[in-house]
């Protein structure tokens, strides 16, 4: 029993790459990809005929609708190597258009029907901005199911319980990140470490509130620094990991207990919430960190979806 079995038996254990062959040595339930991912996948060799060959047979498309092939191509292959679901992104431009995002989330599940996917095994990843969340409430409505990413504060993920998405996708390490360049010489790893890790902390807040108050959106951490932030999430619902730290938690031997509990939650003295639009800006505009990284993360979801339609216009 090494820690990745272990932990598959508190939370279910998500793959975080766009690079499928990966996948079998982990044997995770669930996928994730991102516009990062893929454009990192597809400039491997061994991808190469994959992009090659979408381009090849949709030539004169829209450079948009390419692309969405592209991202299904890629969710198909993963779908036949693992028994649950992918995440396929829609484009990080339409963060702030309800409207178009719907329109991308729906053609992306069509795309996936065309190849016989059933819904059920897709989320549509849509950023968790005011419009984002929106977007995803009607999705859902549809019976289009949603991975709300680029979460870093509770209030994203309250308006996201009140959306009803199905699973929320809040960023560990990024918030880690931010906190650690934030304090610069000031900072002591060790005193930040496991459950003192301030991602590890937000995760655990939105976590306890969920269950407290009977949120059935799935929490599913992410963006992971090192193997204590895993470990210290035990009993999250999900936890998408990189292939790298997969690696190194199936090497570890050391037993592993359960850190999150829904049990538990359920007994804390903690006050239920709600946003109204006003009120969720306000909140995330004074979360300085969630403010910053929020928008970094789209800024740079859009640097690498413009990188990837320059690929496929070379191709």
């Amino acid at each position: 029993m090494n820690q990745l079995d272990a932990l598959k038996a508190f939370t279910t254990v998500v793959a975080d790459t766009g690079d499928f062959k990966q996948l079998g040595a982990f044997k995770p339930q669930d996928a994730t990809t991102n516009p990062s991912l893929i454009l990192k996948a597809v400039q491997k060799a061994e991808y190469a005929p994959l992009l090659k060959d979408t381009v090849a047979q949709f030539r004169g498309r829209p450079l948009d609708e390419i692309v969405d092939r592209l991202l299904v191509r890629f969710g198909c292959e993963i779908l036949s190597l693992i028994p649950g679901r992918v995440s396929t992104e829609v484009d990080a431009r339409l963060s702030f258009d309800t409207a178009a995002t719907v329109a991308r989330g729906e053609r992306l599940i069509e795309l996936y029907q065309a190849q016989g996917i059933s819904p059920e095994r897709v989320l549509i990843k849509v950023a968790s901005t005011w419009e984002g969340i929106q977007a995803a409430q009607a999705l859902e409505r549809k019976g289009i199911h949603t991975n709300l990413t680029l979460l870093f504060s509770f209030c994203q993920a309250v308006a996201c319980g009140q959306a009803k998405v199905q699973l929320i996708s809040p960023f560990v390490g990024r918030i880690y990140d931010w906190y650690k360049k934030s304090a610069g010489s000031n900072w002591v790893e060790a005193d930040k470490a496991g459950a003192n890790d301030p991602g590890v902390q937000s995760v655990t807040q939105i976590y306890n509130y969920y269950k407290k108050f009977g949120i059935a959106t799935e929490v599913m951490g992410a963006s992971f620094r090192n193997i204590g932030q895993i470990t210290a999430l035990a009993g999250c619902d999900l936890l998408t990991i990189s292939p790298e730290l997969l690696a190194e938690l199936a090497a570890k031997p050391e037993p592993l207990q359960r850190a999150l509990s829904a049990e538990a939650a359920q007994s804390m003295a903690l006050e239920h919430v709600s946003f109204d639009e006003a009120g969720f800006r306000l909140a995330l505009n004074n979360d300085a960190m969630a403010t910053e990284k929020l928008a970094e993360g789209i800024r740079a979801f859009c640097v690498d979806a413009v990188k990837l339609e320059q690929l496929l216009l070379a191709a």
